[in-house]
């Protein structure tokens, strides 16, 4: 059912997850936002909570006060701009956490997720990254997708939300670790963390057919889930040295792909070091302070590798690939939903999942 919206002085609001301040993202009244041409307005029926709204709770990424944070929308479409086509109110949709344009520098040279990061007053990373960072995200009852039609992907009737919950992000980001990786049939992977991200990171180095896939961690329950997700070997990197467990695991060879999850010296460093020669190091971890590559493992610089960044790759078409490999069969993510919420509940979902109690790895955030 789609319910009719008051404009004016009248206007409808809703309940929001707000930053405060650094230490405080509370639930707050917030007004209907005004719905652009190209705009759709969504209603949430289904979010989560990732690692970077933590580091925006904590100060480390500095957002807007009173900015809605989220970025991971699972929803049904309330209200459609007036030039909005292909679309119809009351269909069930995401959105990527990206929410390109399409028609930026960026978009027109296939980095969808750049988009809005070269502009007149220089360089900005992460331009595609709106909801929760720029502008209003999705962690509220409602949320504004601009440029619709190049964000807005349906979801089939027979996938339920948690089916589909990973797509906006994590999935879209662990999986172009894999794919920027290059990942080849028989390819040896290490992924360095098995949180959400590595874990997709674990799935998609499989289904791009690597046939020895190591993931490390310290958490019992995050080694176990890497082998559900597709790991041939897990190594517990709080008890032994998992540079020297890989090397031992690939003979002294060391692994074709590395893919760092965490953002920490450490890791980084970690994958650059069981990297086979001319291997690559694909980098998905979000980092807090300058890195050293150390002269060793790096090879002077001589050693052929490759280090390879991205960002969650973003839009519509990237969004129906995700759900079209859900909707196969070949991957199945809701284990990874381990707690649920109410919105009313959000700042209780913010302690539990931003101080990794109860075993947590995503909660689901239904308003």
């Amino acid at each position: 059912m789609v319910i009719a919206i008051p404009e004016g002085p009248m206007a409808a609001m809703m309940k929001a997850a707000v930053f405060v301040e650094p230490g405080r993202i509370v639930l707050d009244d917030k007004p209907l936002p005004d719905v652009g041409p190209l705009d759709a307005l969504v209603r949430i029926t289904t979010t989560t909570i990732c690692g970077t709204d933590v580091h925006i709770l904590k100060g480390e990424y500095p957002v807007a006060r009173g900015l809605t944070v989220g970025h991971e929308p699972v929803g049904v479409i309330e209200k459609l701009g007036s030039l909005v086509q292909g679309y119809s109110e009351g269909q069930r949709v995401i959105a990527g956490a990206i929410t390109p344009s399409g028609h930026s520098n960026a978009c027109q040279c296939g980095r969808w997720a750049q988009d809005g990061a070269g502009t007149a007053h220089g360089w900005k990373p992460m331009g595609g990254w709106r909801f929760g960072n720029t502008i209003d995200g999705c962690q509220a009852e409602y949320v504004l997708v601009p440029d619709a039609m190049v964000n807005l992907a349906p979801v089939p009737d027979d996938l339920t939300d948690e089916q589909v919950l990973m797509c906006p992000d994590i999935m879209s980001t662990g999986f172009g670790g894999a794919e920027s990786g290059k990942i080849r049939i028989g390819d040896s992977v290490a992924i360095f963390a098995q949180g959400p991200i590595g874990l997709c990171a674990t799935a998609g180095a499989k289904l791009c057919g690597a046939t020895m896939i190591i993931g490390v961690d310290r958490l019992p329950d995050r080694l176990a889930m890497a082998r559900r997700m597709g790991a041939d070997h897990v190594v517990d990197a709080s008890r032994v040295d998992p540079v020297a467990e890989i090397l031992r695991l690939t003979d002294g060879r060391g692994v074709d792909v590395a893919i760092e999850a965490l953002g920490t010296q450490a890791t980084f460093e970690a994958a650059l070091r069981v990297l086979r020669p001319g291997g690559t190091l694909s980098s998905l971890g979000v980092y807090s302070g300058d890195l050293t590559i150390p002269l060793g493992p790096f090879a002077a610089g001589l050693g052929d590798h490759a280090l390879v960044t991205t960002l969650c790759p973003g839009g519509k078409e990237r969004m129906r690939r995700l759900i079209e490999v859900v909707r196969s069969g070949r991957i199945d993510l809701s284990p990874l939903v381990t707690h649920r919420f109410k919105l009313d509940e959000i700042e209780a979902a913010y302690e539990l999942f931003g101080h990794q109690r109860d075993g947590v790895l995503k909660v689901a955030i239904t308003p």
